[in-house]
This record gives structure tokens, C-alpha cells and sequence, in this order.
């Protein structure tokens, strides 16, 4: 089979910016909207500050604790991203190397899937316990949120390529590393986004909860003082701006995704 003829269509993402822009603000809208009902509904009730605060009120005291939310910030974020990092080399290393080992995956591939049953904040005390209050037990916690994703995505990349290449490649003598470098990895960047993509949504609650296990400074450890001060204002300031940072780690890596993967065959059935 003649892979230049394979129907092409575009990866993900890839439309304009005119295209991206209205597909994002309906929800903002929505949101908007609801921000409006809240506000409205704190202002009409007799409902207590500190239990339900106004957004106004939100944005107020997240203002007047600017210095100090930058600076716990800055520190979730770089935990976000050494994490991120580490759970994606980790991930896609495993994936290629069950991939190229058979006899392996069938042992490792069940045991993997069955650690995911294991609750992540039960393995925190573990990792205090091991490895102390350093920054490593953290980045532990976060790279395990962030390596399964990845390596399940990977490996489902590498398993499913074009049968019809994957034996015009034998039939040219083509190697079983020269098979990977040049068929298979190259078939599975499509896969590896989306795992990216799960990982990256999930890496930045992953370093709340690994903050608070024993942490300083992020968002994690300053969310769980203020609830514990009543500062339920400042709680909610911390969860906008954890969300805002999934966002943006989600937007960087579908760009990544836009800007690498122009191209991709169509599957059948599809439009």
C-alpha cells in the first residue's frame, strides 16, 4: 500500500485562530453568566461571607494577597512542571520499552494497570516516610499522576499501527529497531499528545495534593491554611487559579500538538 495516498486531514487543532476563538468564548459566557447569578445570589441573601463569598469579594482579597498567591504560585508551578516533565519521560520510556519486549509487558502491562486502583494521597505519608519532606517525595506524587497517561496513550500508539507498512517494512529487511525509529514512533505522536493532553490536566492537582503532605509553599498548602483560617475567599482564589493553570498547560500542549503533528492519515468512516 502506497501510504502517500492515505487520505490526509487535519491533526487537532490545527484550524485558525478565528476557529479557536469561537469555540472558546460560548463558555465563557456561560461562565460569565454564572459568575453574574453568584454575585447576585450572595448580594440577595443573608448568606454569611465567609461561608459563600461574592466573586467581587474573591477577586478583592485575592488582590490584597497578590504578593503572597504569586509566590505559592510560582512554587506549585514549578512542581507542576518537574513533575510533568518526569511522569512524561518516565511514561513514554516504559511504553517503548513494554512495546519492544513482549515477554515483559505481558507481566508489567496488568501490574500497571492494577497500581491505578492504589489512592495516590495514600502513597503520600509513604513517600514522606522514605524520601523525607524534600521536594522529592512531591515530585514523586506528581510524575505518578502524570505516568500513566502517558505510557497507556504511548503504548496503544505503538500497538496500533498500519499492518499494511509494518509488512512492506520485513519485506525490505527493514530491522526491529529500524522498524520503531522509522514506523512506529513516528505513528504514535498522535497518541502521545492525548496522554499528554490527560497528563497535563491532571499534573497541577496532582502538586496540590502532593503539597499537602508536607510542603512550605503552592497552592495546596496555602488553600489548606486558609480553610483552616476561614479565609474561605482566599480558598476559592486558590482553585481559580489551579484551574487557570490546567488550562494553560492544556492549551500548551494541544499548541505543541498543532504546531508538530500538521498532518495525519484519516481514519475509515471518518468525515
Amino acid at each position: 500500500m502506497d501510504s502517500s495516498r492515505l487520505p490526509l486531514r487535519k491533526a487537532p487543532g490545527s484550524g485558525s485562530a478565528a476557529a479557536r476563538l469561537r469555540a472558546v468564548w460560548p463558555p465563557l459566557l456561560v461562565l460569565a453568566a454564572m459568575l453574574l447569578v453568584w454575585e447576585a445570589a450572595v448580594r440577595l441573601s443573608s448568606v454569611e461571607a465567609w461561608l459563600v463569598p461574592a466573586p467581587s469579594a474573591i477577586v478583592q482579597d485575592a488582590w490584597d494577597a497578590r504578593e503572597r498567591l504569586a509566590e505559592h504560585t510560582v512554587a506549585t508551578l514549578r512542581l507542576t512542571l518537574l513533575g510533568f516533565a518526569g511522569g512524561t519521560a518516565a511514561g513514554f520510556g516504559l511504553a517503548a520499552l513494554l512495546h519492544l519486549l513482549p515477554f515483559v509487558r505481558s507481566g508489567v502491562y496488568p501490574l500497571l494497570v492494577l497500581s491505578q486502583n492504589v489512592p495516590l494521597i495514600a502513597l503520600g505519608p509513604l513517600l514522606v516516610v522514605w524520601f523525607g519532606f524534600g521536594l522529592l517525595p512531591k515530585l514523586l506524587l506528581v510524575m505518578l499522576v502524570c505516568f500513566f497517561p502517558v505510557c497507556v496513550a504511548m503504548l496503544g500508539g505503538l500497538r496500533g499501527g498500519e499492518p499494511a507498512l509494518e509488512r512492506y517494512m520485513r519485506m525490505i529487511g527493514a530491522g526491529r529497531w529500524r522498524r520503531f525509529i522509522s514506523l512506529e514512533l513516528p505513528g504514535s505522536i498522535t497518541h502521545l499528545f492525548s496522554g499528554l493532553k490527560l497528563a497535563a490536566s491532571y499534573s497541577v492537582t496532582g502538586a496540590v495534593v502532593a503539597e499537602w503532605i508536607g510542603s512550605e509553599k503552592g497552592l495546596g498548602i496555602f488553600m489548606l491554611l486558609s480553610s483552616k483560617g476561614f479565609k474561605t475567599s482566599l480558598v476559592f482564589a486558590g482553585v481559580a487559579i489551579v484551574v487557570t493553570l490546567s488550562l494553560l498547560l492544556f492549551a500548551a500542549v494541544t499548541e505543541a500538538e498543532r504546531l508538530t503533528v500538521r498532518w495525519r492519515p484519516r481514519k475509515e468512516g471518518t468525515e
